[in-house]
């Protein structure tokens, strides 16, 4: 694989394997990567997102970063985004089918361009949980051929468990491809299909550790239906240290470069906007701090 320039002067780097990671709205921070990314004309070929990072993943590649902005900060504010009375009504505590099925349509709260995403020259691997199975889902451009195809698969991505209901497609149960084997971060996916240079979107601080959980035969009984996605809630905290840790060793021999947030001021359920505007903003500052470094990195 080799780099190339684009006739509209954009780098198009294809021997980089970019990946954003989740975190529900931590992403509102990292989603100022996906915008400094774009002003800076950084199109990477192949881009990998697991729940909220699918969600980053299809603005980047759809070349809309006042989308990418407005998903994780204003959209908030929408009275339908969710809430205690959705999750009592059973749509979620994050109403999933009107953020990703619903509101993405034309003339409709958060419109997403269909047309670019389409025409744009990068692939895509959503990630998803098997919930019966315990198996993970990896789709691409080529399993989306319409909007409604490419919304139910990011929102399969990003159905929290227990907090939003399970999507059913195509005769499975998916869940947060969280749950996955790499914990919410697509790194064994990217060298699977041979990449061995990385840029990386955290959006956990350096020195997070993810800790047990402390009641797992509460777990266990809650996801009885589901014994495989039980256990992968019980063990995820393991997977996800460990995938860390590979990020972080490839980062030292020069292979990847890590955007890790310098401070996350939210967490994957703020509302606030003023809080998810301050750390879009810190984004922003820190994404564009590291933009000559990636520069050099991707060549």
């Amino acid at each position: 694989m080799a780099n190339g320039e684009q006739a509209t002067g954009k780098s198009r780097i294809s021997d980089t394997a970019l990946i954003f990671e989740g975190g529900g709205m931590r992403a509102s921070l990292t989603s100022a990567m996906v915008v400094t990314l774009l002003q800076a004309g950084l199109n990477f070929d192949w881009v990998a997102g697991i729940s909220a990072g699918a969600s980053n993943m299809v603005n980047y590649l759809s070349g809309d970063a006042r989308r990418a902005r407005r998903s994780f900060v204003e959209f908030a504010a929408d009275e339908q985004f969710g809430g205690l009375r959705s999750f009592a009504r059973g749509q979620g505590m994050f109403n999933a089918e009107y953020i990703y099925q619903q509101a993405g349509g034309p003339e409709e709260a958060l419109p997403f361009d269909w047309e670019s995403f389409r025409s744009s020259t990068g692939d895509m691997r959503i990630i998803a949980f098997d919930a019966q199975s315990g198996d993970e889902v990896v789709w691409s451009k080529k399993d989306t051929p319409h909007i409604d195809d490419l919304m139910v698969r990011v929102r399969a991505s990003s159905t929290m468990p227990g907090l939003m209901p399970p999507v059913h497609l195509d005769g499975h149960v998916y869940v947060d491809g969280a749950m996955g084997e790499d914990g919410g971060i697509a790194l064994s996916q990217a060298q699977r299909e041979g990449f061995e240079k990385f840029v990386i979107v955290l959006t956990q601080e350096r020195s997070y550790t993810k800790l047990p959980q402390r009641f797992p035969t509460i777990y266990r009984s809650i996801f009885r239906r589901y014994p495989a996605l039980g256990e992968a809630l019980l063990t995820r905290w393991k997977r996800y240290n460990e995938t860390r840790e590979r990020i972080f060793a490839l980062e030292s021999e020069g292979k990847a470069h890590v955007f890790a947030p310098e401070l996350m001021p939210v967490d994957n359920g703020t509302r606030s906007l003023s809080r998810l505007a301050a750390a879009h903003r810190m984004g922003l500052s820190q994404s564009r701090r590291e933009l000559p470094a990636i520069r050099e990195f991707v060549g």
